[in-house]
């Protein structure tokens, strides 16, 4: 395949701390050069060890908070009043656009969470974004978006305004209109760092090299940011997608990934995150 040249690709690993083996996999990517950022689940039954893990391997690569509002249970006493166990993402998403959402309750967690986050690893995060894109939601999004902007060292935010295929059609589309063209406006309208474009998303089926040799084609110049979901321990986990994490973890130390970015003309570096309009 052949592609332009001279495209710089960010290539984020989700789920640090969600399910077992996914840091161990971080780290070995990140040290071959496969990986230029971590998102960070510190709600994770198994966020502890991942971070002494990240702490010791001193990676060179962003990490970010991966905020949880859809699985497993609130850090915040604020929320545990009204979610005990943090609802599905149906149930979030029918919440959000129906402005039912507690939404104070939802602020004091997000600040638990960047807490947890910096107490683990000595700093805030690099940047925010969601797991199973929740930060996009209507009222998250505000929280998120006003916290942020006070921190001292302002953090990028990843954008889910323009999802690029290819994937299931109907995903990419339900993931910007749920929220991700809303987020992309206010992001530009305040000037936060973010990317220009999103790739990554699909249905976790077998057929990852063919995906990713299509979202290398379709990667901008600069500010893509790919999301991956890598993990090393699939043995007798519950988690819905160990195997994909698996395959693509293979994948992604592979020669083929290599040969693939070549073809492609791209490089793996840190998202060139903007502060202006994504379209384009």
């Amino acid at each position: 395949m052949s592609g332009s040249r001279g495209r710089v690709l960010g290539v984020c690993a989700d789920d640090v701390g969600l399910v077992d083996g996914v840091a161990q996999s971080v780290v070995a990517l990140a040290a071959a050069g496969r990986l230029s950022a971590a998102s960070c689940v510190t709600t994770g039954p198994h966020w502890g060890a991942a971070a002494a893990l990240l702490s010791a391997s001193r990676l060179p690569i962003e990490l970010g908070l991966h905020f949880n509002l859809s699985e497993g249970a609130p850090l915040s006493a604020a929320l545990r009043e009204h979610w005990p166990t943090l609802p599905g993402l149906a149930r979030l998403l029918f919440g959000a656009h129906v402005r039912a959402l507690p939404l104070a309750a939802i602020g004091a967690e997000f600040a638990a969470q960047v807490d947890a986050f910096a107490a683990a690893l000595g700093r805030a995060p690099d940047f925010v974004d969601g797991h199973q894109h929740v930060h996009a939601l209507p009222g998250v999004r505000g929280i998120v978006l006003d916290a942020v902007a006070t921190w001292p060292a302002a953090p990028w935010v990843r954008s889910t305004g323009r999802v690029l295929g290819p994937g299931t059609v109907f995903k990419r589309r339900v993931i910007e209109a749920s929220g991700g063209r809303a987020l992309e406006r206010d992001l530009v309208a305040r000037g936060i760092a973010h990317n220009r474009a999103l790739l990554g998303a699909y249905d976790f089926g077998t057929d990852y090299r063919p995906l990713m040799q299509a979202w290398l084609a379709e990667a901008p110049a600069d500010g893509g940011l790919l999301f991956c979901h890598p993990g090393s321990d699939a043995g007798g986990s519950s988690d819905p997608i160990a195997a994909a994490r698996l395959r693509e973890a293979a994948y992604l130390a592979s020669d083929d990934f290599g040969l693939d970015l070549v073809a492609a003309g791209v490089t793996v570096g840190a998202t060139r995150a903007t502060r202006s309009s994504s379209a384009g």
